[in-house]
Order: C-alpha cells, then sequence, then structure tokens
C-alpha cells in the first residue's frame, strides 16, 4: 500500500441494508449491488457494532465481532468472525452511523476485522472522532462507493477533503497518539479572563467563552478558531472507567513504554461502575465472560495503583451490608456533578452522557479511549468548534410531566430525527428551566447525547449556586461572564411550550419514537419496570419512584404477578438520601428490588434486563436500541410514568392510574 492510497487490495463492499437476505447473501460471496441493498439502515448504533459482552476486549481479539447486533428486520445476519472471513474492507450504511455510547471499541472491531474505510449518508461525532484517531478511513461521499465497485482507487486526499485541517492532519499522520507524539509538546493555554478579546467584540455563547477560556495554543491550531475548525482545550476534570481503561492502557505502555508521564494525574478519575452486578447480567453471564470482566476491572486496578490515581471503586452488595457508608461510589456521570464539576469548567468522559454535568454551568462532552490516552499525556483534548441550537423551554411543566417527557418530545422532533442536533451545542434556556432543579436539568443535558449533540449546557444560576452549596458544600460563585451574551449566534432556536406537553414514551427500537401516552390505543403489557441510569437515579427521579409508590401503598396496591420492578441508586449519596426519607420502607413494601449504585439494565450488565424476545419493559433509562437492554422490547419513559405502569401492569400514566383508582 503506497501512503496515498485507501486500498492496496480490491475493495470488497458491504451494505448494510434494511434485507437480512442482502446482507447474508453479500457475506456469503455474491456481488454488492447498491440496487438490490436499498435502502440502507439509518441510525445503526455503536451497542449494535460491538453489543457491550464484547468491550472485555480491548486488542485484536475485538475483530472476531463487528456487527454482531446488527439488526436488519428481525434477525442478525451477521455471525462472529463474518466479516474476516468475507474480506470486507469496505462498508456502507445509511445516516447517523455510529450513534449512541462513545464505545471506540466499534472502530476498532471493524479495523482490526479488516475494514478500512466506512462510508455512511452522516456519521455521529464520538464515532467518527474515534474512527480517524485510530486510523480508520471514512466518508460520507456515496459516490465512492459506486467508483470503488467500478475498481477505480481511492486516494487519502480525496478521504479527507472537506474535513477540517486538524481532523485532515490527524486522518493522515495515521491516528492522534502519533499525531500528538509529534504536535503537542508543551502546549502553552490562550486565556483572554471572561472569554472576549477587546479588538474582538463579537457576543459569544456561554459554550464559546468556556471554551476560550480552555484553548490551547498549538503549532497546527488557530488562536481565534471558527466552526467548522478543530482545537485542542484543557480539561480541568478528564474521566474514565473499566470499559475503557485497558484499551487506553494498552495504547499508551505499547507506544511509550513504562512509566508513563501523565499530565496533571490529580485531575483525572477513574471509575468501575458499569460492573456491580456482572455475575447476575444475563448477557454475561451466558456468553461466559464473567471472568473477562475481572480481569478488565483488575487491568484497570492496576493502572490506577501504578499511577496513583484518584478512583472509586465497585460497591458490591455485601460491602454495602456490612459497611453502607464504606465506599462513595456511584455511576460516572453523576459522580462528577456530585463531587467535581464546576461552573465554567470543561469536563471530558469515556461515554456519550458525559454532558450530564452541563447542568452546572459547564462544557462536558464525552470522548473516545485514544482521545482520553493522548489527554493523558498531552493534557489536550480534540474538539471540532461546533454550532449551537438554542432551546426555549416556555411555561411551567403541568403536574407528572418531567425533564424526561421534555426529551423525548425533542428527540421525536422531525428536525432532530433528521439529524439536526448532530454535533452541535444544545443550550436549555426558558422559564421552564429556570424553574427546574438541577437533577431535572441533568436529565436534559444528559439526553443531548440521544439528541446527537456534543453537549448540553445550562447557564448557572441561583438554583445552581443552592445545589453546590446544600449538595457539595461548596460555596462557588456565579461569575458575571457565565451566560450567552444577547445576541449570540445560533444555528437555529427549538420551541417548546412545556404547558402543553403530556406524558410521553418512547416506541422501542430507537429513543427518537416518542408519542404522547394519551394517544396510544394499545397498551402493551409490562413485565418488568426499571428505574435508575446516570438520567434516572437521581435524588428527584427518586422523589417521583417515591411520589407514585407512597400513593400505591396507601391505597394497599403492589405489583401485579408476573411485573417485577428494579429500582438502582444512581449513587450513595441518592441512596442515603433514599434510606434518611424512609423512601426505602415504600419500595419494600410494594415488592421492588433495590440495586445499589452502578450502572445495570441500561447497559445490560445488570438485573433489569430482559431474557426472552417476548418480554416489554417500560424503563426510565436514556436508550432503547436493539439489543441494549436484553432481547426483549424497551419503552422509555419519565419516572412517574415508569412506576405508573409497573403498579397497572401495562403502560400508563400516573394520572391515568389515579383516576382508575378513584373513591
Amino acid at each position: 500500500m503506497t501512503a496515498s492510497f485507501v486500498l492496496d487490495v480490491p475493495a470488497r463492499l458491504l451494505f448494510l441494508s434494511q434485507d437480512p437476505a442482502c446482507v447474508t447473501a453479500q457475506l456469503a460471496g455474491a456481488a454488492s449491488d447498491p440496487r438490490l441493498a436499498a435502502p440502507l439502515r439509518d441510525d445503526i448504533s455503536t451497542d449494535e457494532i460491538t453489543p457491550v459482552p464484547i468491550l472485555t476486549h480491548f486488542d485484536e481479539k475485538l475483530g472476531r465481532y463487528p456487527y454482531t447486533g446488527f439488526r436488519a428486520g428481525d434477525t442478525l445476519p451477521v455471525d462472529m468472525d463474518a466479516i474476516r472471513r468475507a474480506g470486507v474492507n469496505v462498508v456502507v450504511a445509511g445516516k447517523r452511523y455510529g450513534k449512541g455510547s462513545s464505545r471506540e471499541h466499534s472502530p476498532m472491531a471493524e479495523k482490526s476485522a479488516g475494514v478500512r474505510l466506512v462510508i455512511a449518508e452522516s456519521f455521529e461525532r464520538i464515532y467518527r472522532q474515534n474512527a480517524d484517531n485510530i486510523g480508520l478511513y471514512t466518508s460520507t461521499d456515496l459516490g465512492l462507493a459506486d467508483r470503488l465497485l467500478r475498481g477505480e482507487s481511492v486516494t487519502v486526499d480525496e478521504i479527507v477533503a472537506g474535513r477540517d485541517g486538524l481532523a485532515a492532519a490527524i486522518v493522515k499522520a495515521g491516528g492522534l497518539l502519533a499525531f500528538g507524539q509529534a504536535q503537542l509538546s508543551g502546549v502553552a493555554a490562550h486565556d483572554d479572563g471572561a472569554g472576549r478579546k477587546e479588538e474582538d467584540p463579537a457576543p459569544r455563547t456561554l459554550f464559546e467563552k468556556i471554551i476560550q477560556r480552555h484553548l490551547l495554543r498549538t503549532p497546527v491550531t488557530a488562536a481565534a478558531p471558527e466552526q467548522g475548525t478543530g482545537v485542542f482545550i484543557r480539561a480541568d476534570w478528564r474521566f474514565i472507567h473499566e470499559y475503557y481503561t485497558g484499551m487506553a492502557a494498552h495504547m499508551l505502555h505499547a507506544r511509550f513504554g513504562r512509566p508513563l508521564r501523565l499530565v496533571d494525574a490529580e485531575r483525572i478519575v477513574v471509575f468501575e461502575d458499569h460492573t456491580s452486578y456482572v455475575a447476575e447480567s444475563p448477557n454475561h453471564v451466558r456468553a461466559g465472560i464473567v471472568p473477562n470482566v475481572r480481569a478488565m476491572c483488575q487491568a484497570q486496578r492496576d493502572f490506577v495503583d501504578a499511577y496513583g490515581l484518584r478512583q472509586h471503586r465497585t460497591l458490591t452488595e455485601d460491602e454495602a451490608a456490612l459497611d453502607p457508608g464504606a465506599n462513595v461510589a456511584g455511576i460516572s456521570h453523576a459522580m462528577m456533578a456530585e463531587h467535581y464539576a464546576l461552573p465554567g469548567q470543561v469536563v471530558v468522559g469515556t461515554d456519550s452522557h458525559t454532558p450530564h454535568s452541563g447542568a452546572l454551568g459547564c462544557v462536558a462532552f464525552g470522548v473516545g479511549t485514544t482521545d482520553m490516552a493522548n489527554a493523558f499525556v498531552t493534557g489536550a483534548v480534540r474538539l471540532t468548534v461546533p454550532a449551537s441550537l438554542r432551546v426555549e423551554l416556555s411555561g411551567a411543566l403541568p403536574p407528572g410531566v418531567t425533564a424526561k417527557d421534555v426529551v423525548l418530545h425533542l428527540l421525536a422532533l422531525p428536525e432532530i430525527r433528521a439529524g439536526a442536533g448532530v454535533g452541535k451545542v444544545f443550550e436549555f434556556a426558558g422559564e421552564a428551566v429556570a424553574g427546574l432543579s438541577i437533577d431535572e436539568r441533568a436529565t436534559l443535558t444528559n439526553m443531548t447525547a440521544e439528541l446527537g449533540g456534543l453537549t448540553g449546557i445550562v447557564a448557572p444560576d441561583a438554583e445552581t449556586a443552592r445545589f453546590l452549596r446544600e449538595r457539595r458544600g461548596v460555596d462557588a460563585g456565579i461569575e458575571p461572564w457565565m451566560h450567552s451574551d444577547p445576541d449570540a449566534v445560533y444555528a437555529a432556536t427549538l420551541r417548546v411550550a412545556c404547558g402543553e406537553l403530556t406524558p410521553l414514551v418512547a416506541a422501542p427500537g430507537d429513543p427518537g419514537n416518542g408519542v404522547a401516552l394519551s394517544t396510544l390505543r394499545d397498551r402493551p403489557r409490562i413485565d418488568i419496570a426499571y428505574g435508575g441510569s446516570c438520567t434516572a437515579g437521581k435524588r428527584e427521579d427518586f422523589d417521583h419512584y417515591h411520589e407514585v409508590l407512597a400513593w400505591a401503598v396507601a391505597r394497599g396496591l403492589k405489583l401485579p404477578a408476573g411485573v417485577t420492578l428494579y429500582l438502582q441508586y444512581g449513587t450513595t449519596a441518592v441512596r442515603d438520601y433514599c434510606i434518611a426519607q424512609g423512601y426505602d420502607r415504600t419500595f419494600a413494601a410494594v415488592g421492588a428490588r433495590i440495586l445499589q449504585p452502578s450502572c445495570g439494565a441500561c447497559a445490560n450488565c445488570g438485573p433489569g434486563s430482559s431474557t426472552d424476545a417476548a418480554q416489554v419493559t417500560i424503563s426510565a433509562i436514556n436508550r432503547n436500541f436493539p439489543g441494549r437492554s436484553g432481547p426483549g422490547r424497551v419503552w422509555l419513559a419519565s419516572p412517574p410514568t415508569v412506576m405508573a405502569s409497573a403498579l397497572a401492569g401495562e403502560l400508563t400514566s400516573f394520572a391515568e392510574l389515579q383516576a382508575r383508582h378513584a373513591p
């Protein structure tokens, strides 16, 4: 292979069609035909490219597994080793390829299987950046597929045409670690105080002000970057969890040897938050990979011990029973908001729900493993400067309607489903936002991952100061510059009249399948109800859970036969709050199973996941992609709707449940 060509062998294309027979035929050796493959699958998630059990691998073994969770119709047409056997080196798909989790395992699995180029109508930001970082080529030019089928060559210059200069440079360098080693030693900060230079009177968004204050001066980036250009910034906090640390350590030690020199190691936080209940995860137990998970956790612990890093370990049931205060633990995103993030800061983490902390008025976004590995040794975090969307939430939310209903409404908007939010900053403002607690604001910012955005942000105010003072004992002043200027420029403004909203649900398959529950005539029966996750495991979420369940207990109601209810705290602080309030007694009285703080059924790694395709779940989690929480069908809803549905045995709002049992 010469340096200028993407492929040095004949192209072998795989069109990821909606038709499973088409995919199966291509893998069996049939000639690829874009006409027969149409329509291509849109919204292929990283959960489908590399399902959760595969994430215990962090080296070349990943090459056996790409697309083993890919769904065409009702089937999974790609078997283990199928991509390698078929010799596929180019993959073609539809819109929003790589949506969902920030797992770099997905492009790594593709590359390890022999894929050199992925062509799609559009890509999710994190997936494409991860691909750049490891040297997997991507393109949105579908015409390349026709050229490759005709036997033509494609050059790297053609692949990077139209990309920002930094992305192009990283791709041409062969990936981020090679680029960073050459370009990012001794970077310095651009800091202009309030984020605006005297000679530059242009109004700015809060996001732009924070980024300007954290901008790093490098030989390959501009001092005053425009939208669409690549920059490097300094992060106040970098965090990682057990599904990524082993891969990051493997990369770094392979390239730089031991020991590493980590920049600002005291500002790195390491979480063990996905594996508390792995021995009860049907997915992990059935696949026989629990020992792999243990080894993965040990790899993280070894890295932490070697470099003296700050760590929050998994809290087991036994530890919680013996000494409830023995460990400060929980889901990384929620823990960052509860213990670390502050207004005006930059927070990056190896998970797409890192924007959770944007509720505090900071810039928080997810990055891939290579981005984090590079940030460990250079202190620099890569960012392509995005446009912003302003989301004006007017009025006040009616009783029984929560921030989760607002997000499900936004996700169902045609412009969002068409990709208007991809890669953008969602700035939430308006009367309704001003009236929300930080916990509810965090639901909005957390789920910008599902909206396709880089991050979500809410300007800090008196509520922010109250949260920091009462929850964390921090007297953090809200500085005068911490707001968007009145004439700041936005790509678009979305307006929601919150007073008109009613409880929503999202039908199985995608969080964007939102519909007002009141319009749903056929109400599916419920087998499993789950309340928890980073999105819905906060204090106010548990206030909602308790309100509905306490109402039920007062009327002698319990769960119907055949319905199992799981409640999982997001952090130990939330657990301790619920115990202090007496909520745990109500939860026990109604027959719920209480789970210690951790990620769980949301990522198919704990109790609450389905075990049979016929099962139906109502869940307060953020995603219902195929297979994400087991083989069954998952409906998304707000905390009150999840509890009411559990009690009714079918999809039901709290108001509807109350009407059924009116005196």
